[in-house]
C-alpha cells in the first residue's frame, strides 16, 4: 500500500470537500470522489432550463454558513470565493398584493411589521434583541460536534431559564406564534421558514427550527455566492488542491472494502479498488453509506434496522425558470428585490398542504418558495433576461391522488409538466401576473428525477434526512452513528446527514474533521 492515500473522501459536495481541505491541512494526502461529472454535490450550479441561465439545483441562500469560522480558516476568498449582500433578504407575499418584508436593515424590517401590528414589530426587536445577545453559543453548537443528550438537559438544568428553553426547542411553530404575535401576517413571515426544513408548523421542534432562521437572516443576511452556489465547492477544491489534494469526478463509489474491522479500499463502480492508508469519511446520506458501501454484515443487523427506518424527510420538485425578462410582483417593487419571496396567505394554508402531502395526495394548492436568482444576481443570465427557480415543498414521492382531484396520474414522468402547470398558474393569477408570458423555457425535476441526478437526494429530499427532534445533535443520524462516527473504527461520517444537518454551513465536514484530528491527536487548527 505504499501508493494508498491517507484519506478517501467520498462526495465533493461543500461537506466533503470541507473535511478534505482540513485533513490536506494536516499534511494528509487526501482523494476526493465524486460519482457526478462535476464538483458540488447539491451546491452545484448547471443551465438546467436553458443555455445561458445559471441555475443553482439545490442550495440558493447563504444563511447558516455565515456564521461559520471556514471561509476564513481556509482563505477561501483567494480561491475566488465572493458573496452578495442583497438589501431584501425575503419578502412574505399575500394574494391581496400586500407584503411583509425582511431587510438587511433590522429598522425597515420594524417598519414592514409594523404596518401590520406595531405590537408584533417590538416582539420582533426583542428577539432578534435575544438571538443577537446569544449569537456566539448558536455559532458554537452549530461549528462543534453535538453534546449527547444528558449533557444538553444538564447544561439546560444549569442555565437560567434553561427549561423555558427547553419547552421552546419542543414547541410547534403555531403554539409559539400564538404566544408572541397577534397578526397573521407576521406569524406566517416567520412561520413559512419551517417548510425550508421539512416541518409543518404544527410539528414539534418548528418553533425553534423557524425562529432560528428568521433572527440568523435578520442579524447577517440572507446572502449569496456570487456566480452561483457551485463557487463555493469550486473554492473549496482550490484550497484542497493547493495543499497537494486531488478530485477525481465521475468516480461513482460502489463499495467500501473493510478487513479485521478496518477499511482498507475504496472500490469504484468500474471495479478499480483505491487503498486507504487512514481512513475514509463519507459525505453521502447515511442509508447510502451503512446499507450500500459498507452493508449490513459490516455494521449489524441493528444499525442496518434503524438505518432502513431513518426518516428522510420530504420531497420537493423544482421548477427552473429561463424568462425574458424580469417580471413584476403585485406587491410591489421589495419582493422583487429580495433573494426569496413566500407566497403563503396563511399558517392554516402550509398546515393544509403537509397533511395533503403526507397522505400521498398532490397538494391541491401547493406552496412554491420563489427564488429570485438573476434580480440579486445579473450574472445568472444574459443582460436583459432573468432567471427563477420555484421549489415546491412538500410534494409526495409515491403518488396516492390529487387533492384537487383534476390530475389522474400517479407516475411522476406522466404528471409533473401538469403539476407545473398548476404552481405556475396559481403564482401568475396571485402574485405575478407577467409570469407565464415571460417563460422562455422551463425545467421540472420531479422527486424521481432529483434522486436520479444526484443518489443522496433520496426520494427528492434535500436534507439527507428529516430534522425532526430524534434526528438531531448526538442522534443524527441514528444512534450508535452519531458525532461523525461509523462501527468501522477509520470510517467518517461528514455529510449532512450528521450534526447540525442539512443546509449550506459547512459545519458537518468541518465537525468531522475536528473529530478525526482528536482521533490521531493533531491540534485543530482553528
Amino acid at each position: 500500500m505504499t501508493n494508498a492515500y491517507d484519506a478517501v473522501v467520498i462526495g465533493s459536495g461543500h461537506n466533503g470537500l470541507t473535511c478534505a481541505c482540513y485533513l490536506a491541512k494536516a499534511d494528509m494526502k487526501v482523494l476526493v470522489l465524486e460519482q457526478y461529472p462535476s464538483t458540488g454535490g447539491m451546491t452545484n450550479t448547471e443551465e438546467v432550463a436553458f443555455p445561458g441561465f445559471f441555475s443553482d439545483i439545490h442550495a440558493f441562500g447563504y444563511q447558516l454558513a455565515n456564521v461559520s469560522p471556514v471561509p476564513a480558516e481556509l482563505d477561501l476568498p483567494r480561491f475566488g470565493f465572493e458573496l452578495i449582500h442583497p438589501e431584501v433578504s425575503y419578502a412574505q407575499v399575500f394574494d391581496d398584493g400586500t407584503a411583509v418584508s425582511a431587510f438587511r436593515d433590522i429598522e425597515c424590517t420594524i417598519e414592514s411589521i409594523g404596518r401590520r401590528s406595531r405590537r408584533d414589530a417590538e416582539a420582533y426587536r426583542a428577539l432578534c434583541a435575544q438571538f443577537s445577545d446569544g449569537i456566539e453559543s448558536f455559532a458554537a453548537a452549530i461549528n462543534s460536534p453535538p453534546l449527547s443528550p444528558a449533557e444538553q438537559l444538564s447544561a439546560l438544568a444549569n442555565k437560567k431559564d434553561g427549561f423555558e428553553t427547553y419547552r421552546f426547542q419542543l414547541q410547534s411553530f403555531r403554539s409559539w406564534a400564538r404566544e408572541v404575535f397577534e397578526a397573521e401576517q407576521t406569524k406566517v413571515l416567520l412561520g413559512t421558514w419551517c417548510s425550508h426544513i421539512g416541518l409543518s408548523p404544527d410539528d414539534a421542534g418548528g418553533a425553534s427550527g423557524a425562529v432560528g432562521f428568521a433572527a440568523l437572516i435578520q442579524r447577517c443576511g440572507n446572502n449569496l455566492v456570487k456566480g452561483g452556489m457551485v463557487n463555493l465547492p469550486v473554492a473549496l477544491a482550490g484550497f484542497l488542491r493547493a495543499y497537494g489534494g486531488e478530485v477525481r469526478t465521475n468516480a461513482g463509489v460502489e463499495k467500501i472494502v473493510v478487513e479485521r474491522g478496518r477499511a482498507i479500499a475504496v472500490r469504484l463502480a468500474n471495479g478499480e479498488e483505491i487503498d486507504v492508508a487512514g481512513l475514509v469519511a463519507s459525505s453521502v446520506d447515511p442509508q447510502q453509506l451503512g446499507l450500500r458501501l459498507l452493508g449490513e454484515d459490516v455494521i449489524g443487523s441493528s444499525l442496518a434496522r434503524m438505518l432502513r427506518r431513518y426518516d428522510v424527510g420530504e420531497s420537493a420538485l423544482v421548477i427552473y425558470l429561463a424568462l425574458d425578462r424580469p417580471v413584476h410582483y403585485k406587491s410591489g417593487e421589495d419582493p422583487g428585490r429580495s433573494v426569496y419571496v413566500h407566497p403563503v396567505p396563511s399558517i392554516d394554508f402550509l398546515s393544509r398542504q403537509f397533511q395533503e402531502c403526507r397522505g400521498g395526495l398532490l397538494p391541491s394548492r401547493p406552496f412554491a418558495l420563489l427564488c429570485n436568482d438573476s434580480a440579486c444576481d445579473p450574472s445568472r443570465a444574459p443582460k436583459g433576461k432573468a432567471l427563477m427557480k420555484l421549489v415546491v415543498q412538500p410534494v409526495p414521492y409515491i403518488i396516492a391522488g390529487d387533492a384537487s382531484g383534476t390530475i389522474r396520474g400517479r407516475d411522476w414522468s406522466r404528471v409533473k409538466e401538469q403539476y407545473a402547470d398548476r404552481v405556475i398558474e396559481q403564482v401568475t393569477t396571485d402574485y405575478i401576473p407577467d409570469l407565464s408570458e415571460n417563460i422562455l423555457r422551463r425545467a421540472v425535476l420531479s422527486p424521481v428525477d432529483l434522486e436520479k441526478r444526484l443518489s443522496s437526494a433520496v426520494r427528492g429530499t434535500m436534507m439527507h434526512g428529516a430534522v425532526s427532534l430524534y434526528q438531531t445533535g448526538a442522534m443524527r443520524p441514528i444512534p450508535g452513528m452519531g458525532r461523525y462516527k461509523s462501527p468501522v473504527d477509520n470510517v467518517y461520517l461528514c455529510g449532512s446527514g450528521s450534526h447540525p444537518g442539512g443546509g449550506v454551513s459547512m459545519a458537518p465536514g468541518r465537525n468531522a474533521a475536528r473529530e478525526i484530528y482528536r482521533d490521531m491527536a493533531l491540534t485543530f487548527p482553528a
